[in-house]
Order: C-alpha cells, then structure tokens, then sequence
C-alpha cells in the first residue's frame, strides 16, 4: 500500500520530528482559534510521546501516515474555508 506521505513535501514526510513540529504549529493554529490551544496541542504531543519507543518500522509508518493525513485533511479543511468550496467525494 503506498504511502499517504507522497502527498506532503519529503523533507517533511520523511523526518518524525518535522512532522511533529507541524503537528504542533496546526494544533497550536487550531487552538487559537478555538480557544482551546493547551488541550489540542497537549493531544498531539500525548499521541506522539505514547509510541516514540516504537521500534516495528510498520507500525511507525502507519503512525507517520496517521499524522499526515490530519495535516493533510486540516490544509483541505483551511483551503475550502478560503476559497469557500466544499470538496467530497464521489
């Protein structure tokens, strides 16, 4: 099964701590907005601190494909909000 990863840049995809950091920044862009900015960034970093001593490069490639496709939805979320369009799928 390919990777969902392709869709973001490499230079993200393939660094756990990058991706982290982006996790962080859209939780951090996330609670502001919604008041609640300790809750959902203290969510993403519970997720990543619960399996940061995974050793099975399976799993860790599904929990890197898990945290892409959240940025991923949030930046489809953001774009259809700017633009005004709603995207769904046939």
């Amino acid at each position: 099964m390919p990777s969902i990863q392709t869709a973001l840049p490499p230079e993200l995809a393939d660094n756990v701590i990058r991706l982290y950091r982006e996790c962080l920044r859209r939780a951090k862009y996330i609670g502001h907005q919604q008041h609640n900015t300790k809750l959902v960034v203290g969510m993403v970093r519970q997720q990543f601190r619960k399996h940061m001593h995974e050793t099975d490069p399976e799993k860790i490639q599904k929990l890197k494909d898990d945290a892409a496709r959240g940025l991923i939805n949030h930046m489809l979320y953001e774009a259809e909000k700017m633009t005004g369009t709603c995207w769904k799928e046939e």
